[in-house]
């Protein structure tokens, strides 16, 4: 690549830095770290907890942030310095690394610039995303386990601590349900997008005669709820019930009753758990769940009550948001946005930052 086209790339990426800079303000960040530290280091702060939570929560995101935006400027200087070493020396491989190191960057500039985006009430927070199998028998059973599959190895990819709360499993193939937490800074902004209707079309492995089947499943993303949060519970509105922990085809994996589910009376809401050892730990995770899933619920209502009074009787989730097709052909294609791409594996392997990216423009141009 000639010299002329890296610095008009590179020119670019400055130019699209400044946009975000100006979104971000870096130096308004810095004093607001600095204002948070200062907090933070006050011995009294943990006498109120659900401060200091509020506090140390608060430093953490704009401290990401902040470390997001300064080294990604330092990354484009040193960048302008390798282009100039390579235009002196004549050394190809350096304006490969160039070449590479633009493309990189240009990838971390768009992360960033959808992060702008996403300033919703719980955009910041960590997710609690269940994944259901719908219609489809087998099919659908054994694509929910690939959904599942799906989103860990996303997170595995993005850092993301998940943890698996409860998976149920089907008696065929593949699991019925399946509960995990994302614990990250913005994780609910992101993953919320992916909330919805999948469905997959293939040469089903399932059936003798193999015809091509359709299945589907359901996504539902809640933000992880934090102690702030204050969603109160009654004893009286919920039923515990405890039961062992099972295993692919019923197989039992724990000797006691650890496992537990919680059943929320008013709403009919039930949210298991048994990833943990222990009864207690498992009730303490279910109740976070239920917690969240409630908090959700309050979101929506409130979210409702906002667009009658506007006027808006539009429907912002439809069925079936996102198609997998394997047969005849192949292609993953988002149905809102528009956004396909035709390598199914690498989709199912986690590459799922462009349907998210796209997913959260397609929502900020509905908002507006």
């Amino acid at each position: 690549m000639a010299e002329y086209e890296l610095r008009q790339d590179l020119a670019s990426l400055r130019q699209t830095y400044s946009a975000i800079a100006a979104v971000l303000e870096p130096d308004a960040l810095g004093k607001r770290v600095q204002e948070l530290e200062a907090q933070a280091s006050d011995p009294k702060l943990w006498d109120d907890q659900t401060k200091a939570q509020q506090v140390t929560g608060e430093l953490s995101r704009v401290r990401t942030k902040l470390e997001k935006i300064t080294s990604l400027r330092s990354a484009i200087d040193d960048l302008d310095v390798l282009l100039d070493m390579s235009v002196e020396s004549g050394d190809a491989s350096l304006e490969t690394e160039v070449q590479s190191e633009i493309t990189s960057l240009r990838s971390k500039l768009d992360a960033l610039e959808i992060e702008t985006l996403l300033n919703g009430e719980y955009d910041s927070r960590g997710a609690v995303v269940t994944i259901r199998s719908g219609a489809g028998g087998d099919d659908a059973t054994d694509f929910a386990e690939m959904l599942m599959r799906m989103y860990l190895r996303f997170a595995e990819k993005q850092g993301i601590k998940a943890q698996v709360l409860d998976i149920s499993y089907a008696e065929g193939a593949g699991i019925k349900s399946a509960t995990f937490e994302l614990d990250a800074p913005y994780a609910y902004g992101n993953i919320s997008v992916e909330s919805g209707t999948h469905r997959l079309v293939r040469m089903s492995p399932f059936n003798a005669a193999g015809k091509r089947q359709t299945s589907f499943a359901a996504v539902e993303v809640v933000p992880l709820v934090e102690t702030t949060d204050a969603v109160d519970i009654p004893d009286s509105e919920i039923r515990v019930d405890v039961f062992r922990s099972s295993g692919p085809g019923g197989q039992s994996v724990n000797t006691t009753d650890s496992a537990v589910r919680i059943t929320h009376i008013p709403t009919g809401i039930v949210v298991s758990c048994q990833n943990e050892k222990s009864q207690l730990q498992n009730k303490v995770a279910a109740m976070r769940v239920l917690q969240s899933r409630l908090l959700e619920i309050k979101r929506q209502e409130e979210e409702a009550k906002k667009k009658q009074l506007a006027g808006d009787v539009k429907a912002s989730w439809g069925e079936q948001m996102r198609s997998y097709v394997l047969a005849p052909y192949q292609m993953v294609k988002d149905l809102r946005t528009g956004y396909e791409v035709n390598n199914p594996d690498d989709v199912f392997d986690g590459e799922i930052d462009g349907f998210i990216q796209a997913g959260i423009r397609w929502r900020k141009q509905q908002e507006v």
